[in-house]
């Protein structure tokens, strides 16, 4: 099965930059591919919400980061042990895996208990020779481990065994010395000494390979009577391995990792640490596997493909980490670098979704009347309804070809696209809707746009922009940072400034700029008229 591969339009989108992950997975899709997953990097502005709410589409699944997290890598799916599982099974397990070095020990609910490890049973058995001592064994435990069955009568009942272990075989003198009440005797055709062991009312009596097992058949005692098939040593050296696995697990100083946790991360905390295996966490506490330290030699990436930008400013963090398999845009290039070839188209036109829907049109397909209308108003707001200089004929046709696909008027769209804004919300979220960030040879700027059909009512907030740009300003160290109003009825933008006028002055050809504020006739791309006048002057 192929990976997953998210494709990401950039930060803070637009309704080209959401429009365009949903049209281009869509696409792949069409042509058989389903693990394309269309992803945002930010909240959606009034607009898109609105065209998406419109159309019948879900907003995208928000994706913070494509940093390797533990999720993303091939981690071991070992068997999860109950409390109360005898350390035989456990040892079986790993026997029939030589890979398993650990065992995640869960509660009822799932949760991490505590791990078994090979090491531990191995110390635990050779334990079990210098202290030969049985502490409280289910008798279901004893009962599977030595394939051993209750000869008493049936209303005795036994839940736990616990007591020293002591051999009374014809090779030991058949004595029972220092035997008590909270003995185990093993033995095997010695009559007189299961006599002697019951008159002491011992824990338990094992009877091995013995035919006695019928002349105690439904005894009625304290003592519990079992008769195994196993010789005496076998027996005994299982009786030890059916204690349970919540007795010998490590429980304290655990290391233990989340789905979530980031690859760099689990790296520098595995350095430190010396255990082999290590128990993965969900979100709701339970163990879902363990990881090793050779998963963490070559895990596996996350795949993306970029929409609407190719600049690392803009994008999702953790880029670096991620495979780029392509990037569909229509901005100059950025400071995106790859180590391999990936696929790549970038064309001149003034959308995402125009480049989106010829490929659409080069597989011979067509997208469906509600994904067409959907691209159509990103286009128009891409465009500005035409009007911004990026605009191109292309961008006129296809918008017109998926209109007719809707059923839908382009000028009637258009007003619903540019009336769907809010300008009552806070400053900083205004500003932060569609802003982006460009570096410019050794200068950084900050600029975002609010495409409107009343700027009238927003530049009364000028001193509310202007407090918070300085705030953004000051934060992120920009050289300077603008705000563009970028009113469609009168096909300009209200410029509001925060940083040196005279930049703007001289990028725009000014006789003055009085205060922060200027109007720009005829200036309504960030990208095609903005940017470019700004890194001319800084050259």
């Amino acid at each position: 099965m192929e990976p997953t591969t998210y494709v990401c339009g950039h930060r803070n989108p637009d309704t080209d930059s959401i429009v365009a992950a949903i049209a281009y997975a869509s696409l792949k899709k069409t042509l058989g591919e389903s693990n394309y997953i269309p992803v945002r990097l930010g909240h959606l502005n009034d607009e898109t919400s609105f065209l998406l709410k419109r159309f019948g589409f879900q907003p995208p699944m928000l994706l913070s980061t494509v940093r390797t997290q533990v999720r993303d890598i091939s981690f071991d799916l070992p068997p999860k042990l109950g409390k109360s599982v005898p350390v035989s099974h456990a040892w079986e397990l790993m026997q029939e895996n030589p890979n398993l070095s650990a065992l995640p020990v869960t509660n009822e609910d799932g949760s991490l208990f505590g791990m078994v490890t090979a090491g531990g049973i191995a110390e635990s058995d050779m334990q079990s020779i210098s202290n030969p001592v049985i502490e409280n064994a289910p008798i279901f435990n004893v009962l599977s481990a030595i394939e051993g069955t209750v000869i008493n009568h049936d209303e005795d009942v036994f839940d736990t065994l616990s007591g020293e272990v002591i051999f009374a075989l014809p090779d030991t003198g058949g004595y029972l010395h220092n035997v008590g009440p909270n003995s185990i005797v093993i033995c095997g055709q010695q009559e007189e000494v299961v006599q002697k062991a019951l008159d002491l009312k011992v824990n338990c009596i094992i009877l091995c390979q013995s035919n006695l097992a019928e002349k105690f058949h439904g005894i009625s005692s304290s003592t519990c009577i079992i008769a195994t098939p196993y010789d005496a040593w076998r027996a005994a050296r299982l009786l030890y391995q059916a204690t349970p696995v919540s007795r010998i697990a490590k429980t304290d100083d655990l290391v233990s990792f989340q789905l979530d946790d980031f690859l760099d991360d689990v790296q520098d905390a595995v350095l430190k640490s010396r255990y082999r295996s290590y128990p993965v966490i969900d979100s709701d506490g339970k163990v879902v596997g363990t990881l090793s330290r050779y998963h963490l030699i070559r895990p596996t990436r996350k795949r993306l493909i970029l929409v609407d930008h190719n600049e690392m400013s803009q994008s999702v963090p953790g880029l670096e980490q991620a495979e780029l398999i392509g990037i569909i845009d229509h901005h100059r290039l950025g400071d995106v670098e790859t180590g391999y070839p990936v696929f790549m188209r970038n064309e001149p036109v003034g959308s995402s979704n125009t480049i989106i829907a010829t490929m659409f049109q080069e597989h011979g397909l067509m997208p469906g009347e509600a994904l067409a209308g959907l691209m159509a108003a990103a286009i128009i707001s891409d465009t500005v309804m035409f009007k911004s200089p990026t605009t191109t004929s292309k961008d006129r046709r296809i918008a017109e070809r998926l209109a007719r696909i809707a059923g839908i008027e382009l000028e009637a769209l258009g007003k619903d696209v540019f009336s769907a804004g809010s300008s009552d919300k806070p400053a900083d979220v205004l500003l932060k809707t569609d802003f982006k960030e460009y570096h410019l040879t050794d200068h950084r700027v900050g600029i975002s746009q609010i495409t409107t059909m009343d700027s009238r009512s927003l530049l009364k907030r000028q001193d509310e922009f202007l407090q918070e740009m300085t705030h953004i300003k000051e934060e992120n160290k920009y050289d300077m940072v603008l705000l563009m109003i970028t009113d469609v009825l009168r096909e300009g933008t209200d410029l509001i400034i925060q940083g040196d006028r005279e930049i703007i002055r001289q990028a725009f050809n000014l006789q003055r700029i009085k205060g922060s504020h200027v109007f720009l006739p005829g200036v309504v791309s960030r990208k095609k008229q903005m940017v470019p006048a700004l890194a001319i002057l800084w050259g």
